[in-house]
């Protein structure tokens, strides 16, 4: 048997996005979650059926779906 070479052809790991990975995660079916925009400040003007909405989590587009995924390769 030969030894293994120590420039065999592996692919390079893939590095996560830092700042996505902060932002977005998996579901058990591999769908993208992401939280909503707007509910940091200025919130007095906002009726409380909007914050209660901005509260909850959205899903990913179909659009945005490859490229988020790309960035959160192991999540």
């Amino acid at each position: 048997m030969e030894p293994k070479s120590k420039t065999s052809k592996k692919m390079p790991k893939l590095k996560t996005h830092s700042g996505a990975a902060k932002r977005f995660k998996k579901t058990g079916t591999g769908k993208i979650v992401r939280g909503h925009t707007k509910t940091r400040h200025i919130l007095s003007s906002k009726s409380p059926k909007v914050k209660r909405k901005l509260g909850k989590s959205a899903i990913v587009s179909d659009g945005d779906h490859a490229k988020v995924a790309r960035m959160i390769p192991y999540a």
